[in-house]
């Protein structure tokens, strides 16, 4: 196995340039950094170009079975000291586990032929900015088994670094697509999928709507909610009841306190026929 010993090789110069998202873009290439978030993308034959290992910084004894499951899908493995991984890692507390990943592009044909239910539930992600809440939105997501995630009129890339930490692997596990608002709305009516908006001006609880049907519920930006075009094409609006000073939640969490009562709505439904 190859061993590199220094920052300057060009192996370790091209991962850390793949931090960039300029970099992203141009090779359609990303980075899977950890134990768990790996262990996700090889469940979900996720193939990797390389994986670069530290076996000094290995935390536990599983590492073996990891590795071998991603050599048999393809990858190949760069052994690198100490120094060059903490180097290479973005993390405090590097478990020595980093991969360099293509990315996958889905389309609506390929979203709508993954879904298997009669009703389905999209989650629409408009502008996010941080990659930390659009990881744990894709986390919640696949929590509540939803049937896709768009991220629309993207302001931070599904492929963040931060995004796949935040996600915790479930970047591998929700299928997820980057598309421009309008045409994720003409998708959605052609489906006939209502579309939910989330906003603090809304006389009606989101527990109060029927999400038992087939929906997109749709949170916007952090600082602005989301934008006219959403609100404008909004079949429901609903709001999150706020009884102190603040006037709303994070968009993480308050996406996933709408994911939830969705599933237990439709989980009620089916318990009761």
């Amino acid at each position: 196995m190859l061993e590199i010993t220094s920052t300057q090789n060009p192996k370790i110069k091209r991962l850390v340039d793949l931090r960039d998202r300029a970099e992203r873009d141009k090779s359609d290439l990303f980075l899977i950094e950890g134990y768990r978030e790996l262990l996700r993308a090889v469940d979900a034959a996720w193939k990797m170009e390389t994986l670069f290992i530290c076996e000094e910084l290995f935390l536990g004894s599983n590492e073996g079975a990891l590795l071998k499951k991603a050599t048999e899908q393809g990858a190949g493995l760069i052994q690198c000291s100490k120094k060059v991984f903490e180097k290479i890692s973005y993390r405090d507390r590097p478990d020595g586990l980093i991969a360099i990943a293509p990315q996958r592009h889905l389309d609506f044909g390929s979203l709508k032929r993954l879904s298997k239910n009669s009703s389905p539930f999209y989650v629409i992600a408009e502008a996010i900015e941080k990659p930390g809440n659009l990881g744990t939105i894709l986390r919640s997501s696949d929590a509540v088994g939803v049937d896709g995630l768009i991220v629309c009129d993207r302001c931070t890339d599904i492929y963040n670094p931060n995004v796949v930490r935040a996600s915790v692997g479930t970047l591998f596990t929700v299928p997820t697509l980057e598309a421009r608002g309008r045409e994720t709305l003409d998708w959605l009516k052609e489906q006939n999928i209502a579309i939910v908006a989330a906003t603090p001006h809304a006389k009606t609880s989101f527990t109060e709507v029927d999400l038992t049907r087939g929906i997109a519920i749709a949170m916007g930006t952090e600082q602005l909610g989301l934008s006219d075009l959403w609100m404008k094409e909004a079949a429901i609006q609903v709001s999150i009841p706020m009884r102190g000073v603040a006037d709303s939640l994070n968009v993480a969490m308050a996406t996933t306190l709408l994911l939830y009562e969705t599933l237990r709505q439709r989980e009620a439904k089916r318990q009761h026929g």
